[in-house]
């Protein structure tokens, strides 16, 4: 059995080490299985690890215990990859406190580094439902992967329209991979590892204790350029994952709603607090709109769905450059839905833009 496993599982297992603490360690030792051999001077040596996390480590017995585990993790089939792997996703890398160990189902793909976080209240509406709905699907279908939580209301609605439009999705667990939670998800939770991963920081047979989900949002934001969240009350948790978005230097987005609905008190209150005012996908692409253009140029254009819209513009417009002038009167549409149109199709690699207003099918 791999030795440097067992070190890293077993680390899950003592009092007083995180995630913050275990980088340390491993930067000096390098190999995990090192550190239990090192002796209290040894770990000492380590700048923060002090006497107490020293002896809490030269003292640990476990070992059956980090077995077992290991056997849970093979039976289920879940793969584990390191912060330093370099298949970690390299925007979770970037945040204050990154996992040292990711456990997975599924697959995590070099386009999810393409990623917009979809949260917001358990007990969503009729609106919020449509909006999620709306938003979610659009992103998917642009190739964007939707990272979210798996749980009621706002994160099953953004998982299923992702799925739905033949996305790619994450699900980030507040448990172990193990444990489906909600089970009622248990569905949504076989889909997405079809089509995406469900991952977890939690060791196998991590129950879903309240504490795990503050830990498990950081993770759903720091996985996503940004994050939307499409309804939520004043107190929801995914004001949370907003404020880690904040702290991690990710864009917010905030969808208004009903003035009156106290589920909206939230979406208002980060919009107030400078979240980017969202009523469409364009607003979310124009923000990381550079990232997506570069992203997306690369999609076979087979693969890139036009609405009616897009249709026409994309049959008036040539590989000689047209002005806009020119494009609004053969399309008969006012200037404003013409240049958002131009937009999406830009961003979507089929059009580009010169001096002048001008444009031409790539």
């Amino acid at each position: 059995m791999d030795n440097d496993l067992r070190s890293l599982i077993a680390f899950n297992l003592i009092d007083d080490i995180g995630a913050q603490t275990i980088r340390k360690l491993l930067d000096h030792f390098i190999n995990p299985s090192e550190i239990f051999k090192s002796g209290l001077s040894g770990l000492m040596e380590v700048n923060g690890i002090g006497r107490h996390r020293a002896e809490h480590i030269v003292s640990f017995t476990q070992w059956d215990k980090v077995d077992k585990i290991i056997e849970k993790i093979y039976k289920f089939n879940m793969k584990i990859i390191t912060y330093r792997d370099d298949t970690y996703p390299e925007l979770l890398k970037q945040i204050h406190d990154p996992p040292v160990l990711l456990f997975i189902k599924g697959e995590l793909v070099s386009s999810d580094k393409m990623a917009i976080a979809v949260v917001g209240t358990r007990g969503v509406t009729t609106y919020g439902k449509d909006v999620t709905q709306r938003l979610s699907t659009g992103l998917a279908e642009m190739g964007i992967t939707i990272v979210s939580g798996m749980a009621r209301g706002v994160d099953t609605i953004a998982h299923l329209s992702a799925l739905d439009a033949g996305g790619r999705t994450i699900a980030v667990l507040g448990c172990g991979l193990d444990i489906i939670y909600p089970y009622e998800n248990k569905g949504l939770y076989n889909r997405i590892i079809e089509q995406g991963a469900v991952i977890s920081e939690f060791l196998p047979g991590t129950p879903p204790y309240k504490h795990n989900f503050p830990a498990r949002n950081r993770i759903v934001s720091g996985l996503s350029l940004g994050v939307l969240v499409t309804e939520a009350p004043e107190q929801s948790g995914a004001l949370i994952t907003a404020q880690f978005a904040v702290e991690q230097n990710r864009e917010v987005f905030a969808v208004p709603g009903n003035i009156m609905s106290n589920k909206a008190e939230g979406n208002h209150k980060l919009i107030k607090e400078g979240a980017k005012f969202v009523s469409s996908v364009e607003d979310i692409l124009i923000e990381i709109g550079v990232t997506v253009k570069d992203f997306v140029q690369n999609i076979p254009k087979k693969q890139i769905n036009l609405d009616n819209e897009e249709t026409i513009l994309c049959n008036i417009l040539s590989s000689e450059p047209i002005h806009i002038d020119d494009i609004i009167r053969a399309a008969k549409l006012n200037s404003a839905k013409v240049s958002s149109v131009l937009l999406t199709l830009e961003i979507k690699g089929i059009v580009k833009q010169i001096t002048g207003m001008r444009f031409y099918l790539v």
